[in-house]
């Protein structure tokens, strides 16, 4: 199997922590959190932040040990020995970051829309298209476009925020007010975790970076920190600027937050938001094909999958993902899939910080670049309270959604049993076509000195 490029480094590697992290969550999905959770929308951003630590603190500790690509399947499979399982979890996690891509596509269509009258569904589709022929040119080139989206969509939310605070005692903001009282936070939590994805898939990028058991989990933690600091900042100085009323009637917050300290600023955040969705889609299009090209490797999916074309690229992959992406451009609206998303999100969750405790006493002598702090014994504790708070948030979605997800697992155990056959049926008829990809002690020890 060829290998990728080892191109990006801590810098560029927490770019692309904070590009995925940051986008459409933020700039549509605030105005409806703070129409569950009103004034108090800024906590359900602080008790956000808390579940993505737990898991990611999880997720930094696994990649240390393991810098692979297709991430999940590679942790569940090294924890628990089971290869459809560890497939069926790379599958959703698979699933969500398509669909995620395509809603964020429309955020960004409507924008787009706004400001030059073209229809939203074309132009979600000219996106998808577009960031995947970034895509195919090559991790480097696609590098180059997302600092300068990442950066410039940091300065909107830095904008917001700087004109909150502005208007600080303006008027008067009870910051705990809640429809509902508190109670309203959790649900709120459930849909706004969707402005969290991203650092999870930072780790999919293992095999592009440069000593990635190092440089991993360190850009995890500073991206999630980052992305954190200006999610709370922002939701404060967005009730403080027009109150959670307002903001849960626009349909685009931000521009009205904007708008209320420079007046006709819509313009200029429509324009920002436009790199904020736009750059969301393109890191969301490379690290699903790169999940892709991964689970070929690993001898789940057809070798086709793990071809690299002149670019050096994993072109079927990449096209592959785009098509898909395209076609759930019809499935619905941003708050529908959003929460769709999120029950896809905190399943791989569970297996992820099971996998860090069972390897704790399976493999407790594997070297480990980073762990999860707080441990009694062996045992991870923030592991298990990220499984807990897993199961906390499903409880706040509606069980139509869990039933979908189920939906999901279930396509993806008959894809997984398909292809088995498929593959045995064509290693026997043409062997010499065929070779096992496993990853073997010695396999990860090329891995990780090739890496250094």
């Amino acid at each position: 199997m060829p290998k990728l490029k080892r191109e990006l480094s801590l810098f560029t590697a927490t770019f692309y922590g904070i590009g995925i992290i940051l986008g459409a969550g933020i700039y549509v999905l605030i105005g409806q959190a703070a129409g569950i959770a009103g004034n108090a929308v800024w906590l359900s951003f602080i008790v956000a932040a808390i579940i993505a630590t737990f898991t990611g603190l999880s997720y930094a500790e696994l990649a240390g040990m393991f810098p692979k690509d297709a991430a999940e399947y590679v942790y569940t499979k090294k924890a628990f020995g089971k290869k459809y399982l560890s497939f069926i979890v790379q599958w959703i996690m698979l699933f969500t970051l398509v669909v995620s891509a395509t809603t964020v596509a429309l955020g960004f269509a409507g924008y787009f829309s706004f400001l030059f009258g073209v229809p939203q569904l074309a132009a979600a589709a000219g996106l998808l298209v577009l960031v995947s022929l970034v895509n195919y040119i090559g991790i480097r080139s696609s590098t180059r476009i997302e600092v300068v989206s990442t950066i410039i969509e940091m300065s909107g939310l830095l904008l917001a925020i700087i004109i909150g605070f502005m208007l600080f005692g303006k008027m008067e903001t009870n910051y705990f007010s809640s429809p509902s009282g508190l109670s309203s936070v959790l649900p709120a939590t459930a849909l706004i975790f969707f402005a969290y994805l991203g650092f999870e898939e930072l780790v999919n990028m293992s095999e592009e970076t440069k000593n990635a058991s190092k440089i991993i989990p360190k850009a995890l933690v500073i991206a999630l920190g980052i992305s954190t600091l200006l999610y709370i900042l922002v939701s404060l100085a967005s009730v403080t600027a027009i109150g959670a009323d307002a903001l849960s009637q626009s349909a685009a917050p931000l521009a009205e937050v904007v708008s209320a300290g420079i007046p006709q600023a819509s313009l200029l955040m429509s324009v920002i938001a436009l790199f904020a969705t736009g750059n969301t889609v393109l890191i969301i299009l490379i690290v699903a094909s790169r999940m892709l090209y991964g689970l070929s490797s690993n001898n789940t999916l057809p070798n086709a999958f793990g071809r690299l074309g002149k670019r050096k690229t994993p072109y079927i992959s990449v096209f592959t993902v785009m098509i898909f992406s395209i076609l759930f451009l019809f499935i619905g609206g941003i708050k529908t899939i959003a929460s769709l998303t999120d029950v896809g999100i905190f399943a791989v969750y569970l297996f992820v910080n099971a996998a860090v405790i069972q390897l704790r006493y399976k493999m407790p002598k594997a070297k480990r670049t980073f762990r999860s702090p707080i441990s009694i014994g062996k045992f991870p504790l923030l592991a298990l309270l990220g499984i807990a708070s897993s199961f906390l948030m499903f409880m706040q979605f509606e069980p139509a959604l869990i039933l979908y997800e189920i939906a999901v697992a279930v396509i993806g155990v008959g894809i997984y049993e398909a292809s088995i056959k498929i593959k045995k049926h064509r290693e026997k008829a043409h062997p010499r076509l065929f070779r096992k990809h496993t990853l073997t002690s010695n396999g990860l020890n090329k891995v990780k000195a090739a890496a250094r």
